[in-house]
């Protein structure tokens, strides 16, 4: 994998993402959460963090995980089963690390990648320095004079 100066990335998953009728517990996001942090604490991930969030608000598009990092476009993808797309996940954040803006070709994505691609959200962009107006000189006190 090519390392940039942004090459941590970042998985955001969904951990209370469930299908509509499913009352199992745990929750189908969890279950995916768990088969993802065990395959990224076995090794062989380098710069992946996984990170559990409440809702991604894609409740329609269950299980659903976001993909970012600092400078590159971020990617939200729905449709993904909790324990047997762990490792496309994984194979799929490993290519989308190893590009600077996070653009990976549609056709070099993984199937469940390319049917599940809920958002792209473009990269923020670092914030401007603030802008002051050059100082003004105070106005000459009036008892100055005397």
């Amino acid at each position: 994998m090519r390392q940039t100066d942004s090459a941590a990335v970042t998985l955001y998953v969904c951990a209370t993402c469930r299908a509509a009728g499913d009352v199992s517990e745990p929750r189908a996001g969890a279950r995916l959460l768990a088969a993802l942090q065990e395959a990224v604490s076995a090794g062989g991930h380098p710069g992946i963090t996984v990170e559990s969030v409440e809702c991604l608000s894609v409740c329609k598009r269950p299980c659903t995980v976001a993909v970012a990092s600092q400078g590159r476009w971020t990617y939200v993808y729905g449709d993904l089963d909790p324990v047997a797309s762990a490792g496309t996940i994984l194979d799929g954040v490993a290519l989308y690390a190893e590009t600077p803006d996070g653009i990976v070709p549609w056709k070099a994505r993984p199937q469940e990648f390319r049917k599940g691609v809920v958002a792209r959200i473009p990269p923020f962009s670092p914030p401007l320095p603030p802008t002051f107006p050059p100082p003004v000189a105070a106005p000459p006190h009036p008892d100055a004079a005397e």
